[in-house]
């Protein structure tokens, strides 16, 4: 038996030149500067100083114009001199966060997510059976139909009867309204982690996700500290953390009052958060505690859970926190709703939140 060998591991270099190279890295920090153009091009030229980057025929003013001649980067017409991104840039953000989450999962068929209800429906399963009165003629296999009909009544004499005919059953597709909920506390750039950056990055890729496979899916996207309040998808780039506490009722209450309006059959809230509640609002006033968990405020909490699953809402909480005391929390939270919970590193976020999502999107329609 030969066994194995093992050698020196040598990473790859970084790429140097080249537009597409710099677009990726360009992409990518605009993440971590919520947006800001300039900053990203500061920190670009300080990798260049200490990586190298770009060469003696393509240097980072080369890169700046075409960033600009290729539609990415204008001109700021309140900051004269500096740069803001475009639509275009907004969308490819979003379209690389796509790439980056999904292309590790699964690809999944055909692009739609099916309930387990066999029936007259939209999209065709494995499952035959027999025809039926009823059925229409476009779900008739007519191979598998005159193959039956071969083996009935034989080659020679061949006639074909209505208990030859075989249907291709078809599934009921479901639409699905999620709201994506993102804490903007301060403790989410707190000890050392940017934990802000990730929950971003997740919420362009679901986005995405959604606008190129699942057209007829909602999704809304609010954000909480102090106070709840919905965002765009074309102001997810320059979401930052603010100086709040976390009022987790605030949100959900939001949340709920925004599924509503959806005539769909299911909804569900994905919540990223790192923390406790520790705020409510109270008419013009607001309630705040950090310290410990709060009864008041907990128990508001948990009876809007509760609320949630009176509506049929289950509620999905993705923690990124390893403290005991809020786990415990965030367990006695989904109990009461009836949910599920992960507690997740900030590098898997992404996966956990696209393979929950395309899994709940299966459930059957009630």
């Amino acid at each position: 038996m030969r066994g194995h060998s093992f050698s020196q591991f040598i990473p790859n270099e970084l790429p140097k030149g080249g537009f597409e190279e710099l677009l990726k890295l360009f992409l990518e920090l605009l993440n971590y500067t919520s947006g800001d153009a300039n900053e990203a091009i500061a920190w670009m030229n300080e990798l260049d100083k200490q990586y190298k980057l770009t060469t003696d025929e393509y240097g980072m003013g080369d890169f700046i114009d075409d960033l600009k001649k290729k539609g990415y980067l204008g001109d700021d017409d309140q900051n004269p001199g500096g740069f803001k991104i475009t639509s275009k840039a907004e969308q490819t953000i979003r379209q690389s966060a796509l790439e980056e989450i999904f292309g590790k999962l699964k690809k999944s068929g055909k692009g739609n997510h099916n309930s387990n209800i066999s029936g007259l429906g939209e999209e065709k399963n494995a499952d035959r059976r027999e025809y039926q009165f009823g059925d229409s003629l476009d779900q008739i296999d007519m191979t598998a139909s005159i193959h039956n009909a071969q083996i009935n009544h034989g080659i020679g004499d061949f006639s074909m009867t209505e208990r030859d005919l075989e249907v291709e059953e078809k599934d009921y597709k479901t639409i699905t309204s999620t709201i994506l909920m993102i804490d903007i506390s301060h403790s989410m750039i707190l000890y050392g982690e940017d934990r802000i950056t990730p929950a971003k990055k997740v919420a362009m890729a679901l986005a995405e996700l959604i606008r190129t496979k699942y057209p007829k899916d909602t999704l809304d996207i609010v954000v909480f500290g102090n106070d709840a309040w919905p965002i765009t998808l074309k102001e997810l780039p320059y979401l930052q953390v603010g100086p709040y506490h976390t009022n987790t009722y605030a949100g959900l209450e939001l949340a709920v009052d925004l599924l509503r309006r959806r005539k769909t059959h299911n909804k569900q809230i994905f919540m990223i958060t790192d923390g406790k509640p520790t705020c409510l609002k109270e008419g013009t006033k607001y309630y705040k505690n950090s310290i410990g968990l709060d009864r008041k405020v907990v128990n508001k909490t948990l009876n809007m859970a509760a609320q949630c699953k009176r509506l049929g809402i289950p509620i999905t909480t993705f923690m990124i926190a390893r403290d005991p005391y809020l786990q415990q929390f965030v367990r006695q939270f989904t109990e009461t709703n009836g949910g599920k919970a992960f507690y997740s590193s900030l590098q898997g976020l992404g996966e956990y939140i696209f393979e929950d999502y395309i899994k709940n999107r299966r459930r059957t329609v009630r």
